[in-house]
């Protein structure tokens, strides 16, 4: 299909709807939905594409159900507490929400529907997490900031950012329990992490750095391999450069490329967006990087037919851009740009 509906996260008070002709390289805004104070993440329900959610960053955190039409036009359908304080991070499989909850340091497992009321009247089950860094303006706490399944087995990963651990979690008499965790240099702070073929990439925000660790099975302990900054030519001092988003490109044989996005690089040209060969899966080596003219970076996220295309955005300023993959994913070349799309911050392909 050459055409594709994009829903923008913001740090506004709403969800835009992009349409994406990818035969025409058009990018248009055909709608906005007004859901609340800074709906920042958003994911769709396993068994329902036109079923989406967010979290709502606010001391009181709210998570929504949005129903979307085939126009891409949403409209709110249900609505729960998170069960804690800015919820920046939301996952839904297997008939489950798993909400972290950032400020708070939770995560918050509730069932789901895929049905009015959508949320379950079960009783929610929290868990809380604790831990502190060096780095006494972001690591007071614990701030878990991802919540996803390593592939193919029954384990739950939620890095946390105040902490510097990943937590590891497996599911007993109901209950997801911590049983391990990743740990990395004081004052990394890991935000999100990517499973591939047996090795763990995470994102470090604070230092700026992607580590690979061998990752075993529980009980058995990671082992570090490697690491690397997120920038061909890092600053230094970093200043207020952080890291932002991991993910896989998707399309081309295997092995897949490494792409890291970096926010708040001074450099006129915008936030880079760093590609890693993973030739060596022990050790990502930095092939290139794409200077999108964005400002801070956050979301980034692999879509349309094939996977061969990119979308990511500037919060603070450049709009929403569109790159398609080139060279198996080793080039991205710019194909669509939407300027005037406000404080972007997370992507979903419907």
């Amino acid at each position: 299909m050459p055409l594709h509906h994009i829903l923008v996260a913001s740090y506004t008070d709403a969800i835009a709807t992009l349409r994406f002709d990818s035969t025409a390289r058009e990018l248009k805004l055909v709608s906005t939905v007004q859901v609340g104070h800074h709906p920042s993440w958003i994911v769709t329900h396993p068994d329902d594409p036109s079923l989406v959610f967010t979290g709502l960053e606010q001391a009181d955190g709210r998570i929504l159900a949005l129903k979307y039409d085939a126009e891409g036009r949403g409209t709110v359908v249900g609505s729960i507490s998170s069960g804690g304080a800015d919820p920046a991070s939301l996952l839904a499989a297997d008939g489950t929400l798993f909400i972290g909850n950032y400020s708070s340091g939770s995560l918050v497992v509730t069932p789901l529907s895929a049905s009015p009321p959508y949320f379950s009247d079960a009783a929610s089950v929290s868990t809380q997490f604790s831990g502190t860094g060096p780095d006494a303006s972001r690591q007071e706490s614990s701030h878990p900031h991802q919540v996803v399944f390593v592939p193919g087995r029954e384990e739950l990963l939620v890095p946390d950012l105040g902490a510097d651990k990943t937590w590891r979690l497996l599911k007993q008499g109901g209950v997801w329990t911590v049983k391990g965790h990743v740990e990395y240099e004081p004052g990394s702070g890991p935000r999100h992490v990517v499973f591939n073929d047996g090795i763990l990439y995470t994102l470090n925000e604070l230092k700026s750095t992607i580590s690979a660790h061998r990752f075993p099975p529980l009980p058995e302990a990671p082992t570090l391999l490697h690491t690397t900054s997120t920038f061909a030519s890092p600053p230094n001092p970093l200043g207020a450069c952080l890291a932002a988003e991991l993910l896989l490109s998707s399309s081309g044989p295997s092995p897949p490329y490494l792409y890291a996005s970096n926010r708040n690089d001074p450099s006129p040209l915008g936030d880079p967006l760093s590609i890693f060969s993973l030739a060596n899966p022990e050790a990502p080596a930095l092939v290139g990087d794409v200077r999108s003219g964005v400002k801070h970076m956050r979301g980034v996220v692999v879509g349309g037919e094939g996977g061969r295309f990119v979308v990511l955005g500037g919060a603070l300023g450049g709009g929403v851009k569109i790159y398609e993959q080139e060279d198996a994913g080793r080039a991205l070349r710019e194909v669509a740009a939407l300027p005037g799309v406000e404080a972007p911050t997370g992507f979903l392909w419907l």
